[in-house]
């Protein structure tokens, strides 16, 4: 392809992508296909000859977009946020066409050196100090796998240079809660940590929050018993029911016994943009380390993650690599962003945070944020001032989790009760939410934040819920599906 080529098949996909945001609402929310309808609109070969832009056009629309659940659709309430903001999006064109190669400073200085900037950018916009130095990354999973490598690092010495965690004599323990995302799990065992080093910490029953004295007993516990305390990983915010950890009072025990904290605020670090959420990680300050994810709630495309430590030397002793054929005179100089995660080539996220707070501009994004809280806050009253409906946790910022309980009904019933009238809106296509459990049964958690998510729709989805609950509550012989 030739850059005039480029140039008009680029123009005709940035028309159809305006087209596409502009008719979203006309769509359904969820994916109306099959398993393996996609992929059998495919030849099972790659084909030989070229085809035309605009044919690939075509294909996108008619056989791409039909297995797309829209989740910037303004009647998504899924999961989370995963807004990504048509300025963010030029951002990510701008990376590809510039086409940079990330692999040091001397490569591509500027991927670099904007990097540095917009980090410092989300670092003052978010309330923290100067002591905090931040890299984007491609999710919170990848972050927070690296907080707990640099964890295991510094609670054993270094033994990366020796004979590893084999070498080991006292297991290191790792410490969260039940309401932590999966990725911690996963990333204390890739760490190494293994399984039964990993302790589940109580929570408040109330708002899923972990325990202080709870962690404090464990620690102590551990240490006595010659187990070597490593790791704890707290929510602020977490998936399942946006639980804040009490990171102060975690922070103090952290610090008496020298154990790595990092904070994982994935989904609510957009809310630190706002002053007024600040107090909810109230002690971040004396955490080690902090991963967020603008890509969420705050809306800039997919992949972006802010990771903050605030001992950059020690980062790079565990992470560094440096290879003769990528070193240069100016080494001493410049940050190497590769010596901050695991991959050694990354691309140029730096500008899709450029572009999004360039354009939209701060203000817009933080008007936003409050909107959806409003929101949020309207949406519980309603739930909670209704007859047979309870919200059941606190809201602290704008997932709301809810549950239908008509006079009666408990237990199993009522379980397939909740999954059935969920999945009837979800498989309508009309709107989305995320059926979970708490405390062994079902739940609906609804997650508002998309940016064309307005007060209209939020009321719309309440009128929805409550009539497709009501009509499964008449017919208990309905099938439920609780894929999406």
């Amino acid at each position: 392809m030739t850059p005039e080529e480029f140039r008009q098949a680029g123009h005709a996909l940035i028309d159809w992508i305006a087209d596409y945001r502009d008719n979203l609402e006309q769509r359904p929310v969820r994916a109306q296909i099959k398993p393996g309808e996609i992929r059998a609109g495919f030849p099972r070969q790659a084909p030989e000859k070229a085809t035309t832009a605009a044919q690939l056009l075509h294909d996108l629309e008619h056989k791409i977009v039909p297995g797309i659940t829209q989740v910037q659709h303004p009647m998504h309430f899924g999961w989370f946020p995963s807004n990504a903001s048509l300025a963010s999006a030029l951002g990510d064109i701008a990376s590809a066409g510039l086409g940079t190669l990330g692999i040091s400073w001397e490569s591509c200085p500027a991927a670099t050196e904007l990097e540095e900037v917009v980090c410092g950018w989300l670092r003052q916009l978010t309330g923290l100090s100067g002591e905090w130095q931040g890299c984007i990354q491609d999710t919170a999973s990848t972050s927070c796998l690296t907080s707990l490598l640099l964890a295991r690092e510094r609670a054993s010495d270094f033994s990366q240079n020796r004979g590893g965690l084999q070498g080991q004599q006292q297991a290191m323990i790792v410490y969260t809660t039940e309401e932590a995302h999966s990725s911690v799990v996963k990333a204390a065992l890739l760490a190494g940590f293994g399984d039964h080093n990993l302790r589940r910490v109580e929570m408040a029953p109330d708002t899923r929050a972990m325990r202080a004295a709870s962690l404090a007993q464990l620690v102590a516990d551990d240490i006595e018993a010659g187990f070597m305390p490593a790791a704890v990983v707290a929510s602020a915010g977490s998936t399942g029911v946006t639980a804040f950890d009490p990171v102060a009072d975690i922070a103090a025990i952290t610090t008496q016994h020298g154990i790595w904290l990092h904070v994982d605020a994935a989904m609510a670090g957009s809310a630190m943009l706002l002053p007024e959420c600040r107090h909810l990680w109230d002690g971040v300050e004396a955490a080690d380390s902090i991963s967020w994810n603008p890509h969420k709630w705050m809306g800039t495309i997919l992949d972006c993650s802010l990771f903050y430590v605030r001992d950059v030397q020690h980062m790079v002793r565990v992470m560094s690599t440096n290879p003769s054929y990528l070193r240069s005179s100016v080494d001493d100089e410049v940050r190497q962003y590769r010596d901050w995660g695991i991959p050694l080539g990354r691309r140029f996220r730096a500008l899709k945070l450029w572009y999004h707070l360039g354009i939209d501009g701060i203000d817009s994004i933080r008007a936003r944020l409050r909107r959806d809280l409003e929101n949020a806050r309207w949406f519980a009253d309603q739930v909670a001032a209704t007859p047979d409906w309870c919200v059941l946790t606190p809201v602290a910022l704008q997932t709301i989790c809810i549950r239908h309980q008509p006079a009666g009904l408990e237990g199993e019933a009522l379980d397939r009760h909740t999954l059935a009238w969920v999945s009837d809106i979800n498989q309508s296509g009309v709107a989305f939410m995320s059926p979970s459990t708490l405390d062994g049964r079902w739940m609906v958690r609804v997650s508002i934040g998309v940016e064309a998510t307005t007060r209209e729709h939020v009321e719309a989805l309440w009128k929805i819920i409550r009539q497709r609950a009501q009509s499964i509550a008449t017919n208990s012989e309905i099938e439920y599906d609780i894929g999406i």
